[in-house]
């Protein structure tokens, strides 16, 4: 396999320069295990393992390679062996706040060119959740596409098709049952040769099913389906990294039943335009939408044209980002901390040689 057939391009290529002069090559990120990772090289699949060094300069769990990206490495082809001795800049990343009260981002996909937001048409369908999702895939800087499966078993598609429509205003929506391989069809075209796309949806949306049809066989389990909510129970467990056979890259996820947002206000005003641009019509520039006079938002709530279930999720989702941003520079002064610690420890440590 070559290099740009995994997706390589100018902008890895560029920042891979200063690492020419000292004989590494590259290669990119599979499967990532607990310590160890699965990569794809020119040279074929490699079994890595990061340098000492590499680990005792990451500061953050982001600092570790994930799932897509592209990393420096030594290759020992007679031992299937490669040592990995950096990460190359991220293009792109969809990132979450990792489970519980730890403020850290957990890098669920990197470099990818579209996400492919996965949603049931089942008794799962939650549109706040797909506005969530879409808020975390505008901040990756990837491209959304929103994948409605299940098609099959649902009575009122042209509802829900309406409903998502109208909270993804310019985002591609396919409707679709992979179970039976309708609509399929659109998808291997949207995933051209050396692009690289991410399954993203809880568990039960039917991710894998979708992998399986993509690739031709089934790769991917699934297990029987729940008889009574019509969906197949989870079980995909890591995160992997497939070669379509129309030469582009897809990336499976595990069904994410915490998603916590990792995002900026730019991409939740980008999510919610119709919300922003009704508050550009208030009266007050500071206008908190709530009992002020002349509150545009107010009047489009009390008219009707603006869904109030939307408008919370708004102002719940504004509030988590602000919250977020509070706990980040906290972090970010602990992580400098720590920094200089390591600075200062490696500094007395040479000196001492002396």
């Amino acid at each position: 396999m070559n290099l740009k057939s995994l997706g390589w391009n100018s902008f890895f290529e560029e920042h891979f320069q200063s690492f020419h002069l000292e004989n590494f090559s590259v290669g990119r990120i599979l499967v990532e295990h607990k310590e160890r990772y699965e990569i794809y090289t020119e040279i074929g699949q490699l079994t890595g393992e990061v340098t000492g060094k590499f680990r005792f300069d990451a500061e953050r769990r982001e600092d570790f390679p994930a799932v897509g990206d592209w990393v420096v490495i030594h290759a020992i082809p007679d031992d299937n062996y490669a040592s990995i001795h950096a990460v190359l800049p991220r293009q792109t990343k969809f990132s979450r706040k990792v489970a519980g009260e730890t403020t850290e981002e957990q890098i669920v996909a990197a470099n990818i060119d579209i996400a492919f937001v996965v949603s049931g048409l089942d008794e799962d369908f939650n549109v706040r959740r797909i506005e969530r999702y879409i808020i975390m895939a505008r901040e990756s800087g990837a491209e959304p596409v929103i994948l409605l499966n299940k098609a099959d078993i649902c009575s009122d598609i042209d509802a829900k098709l309406a409903e998502v429509k109208s909270i993804a205003p310019g985002i591609p929506v396919h409707v679709l049952s992979a179970m039976r391989h309708e609509g399929m069809d659109s998808l291997p075209a949207i995933v051209s040769h050396g692009k690289t796309a991410a399954l993203l949806g809880s568990s039960g949306v039917g991710k894998s099913t979708i992998i399986n049809k993509l690739l031709g066989s089934d790769i991917q389990q699934v297990q029987e389906v729940r008889h009574i909510t019509h969906t197949g129970k989870h079980t995909t467990s890591r995160r992997e990294l497939f070669i379509l056979p129309g030469g582009g890259l897809l990336i499976d996820t595990p069904g994410m039943r915490e998603l916590q947002l990792w995002s900026g206000e730019e991409s939740l005003n980008s999510a919610f335009d119709d919300i922003e641009t009704l508050a550009r019509e208030c009266r007050f520039r500071d206008c908190r939408h709530q009992t002020e006079p002349g509150c545009a938002v107010q009047t489009a709530l009390n008219d009707g044209v603006l869904d109030q279930a939307r408008f919370n999720n708004y102002l719940k989702m504004q509030k988590e980002i602000r919250y977020l941003e509070l706990r980040q520079d906290a972090n970010a002064a602990r992580a400098e901390k720590i920094r200089w610690k390591k600075i200062t420890s490696a500094h007395k440590h040479s000196y001492k040689k002396k």
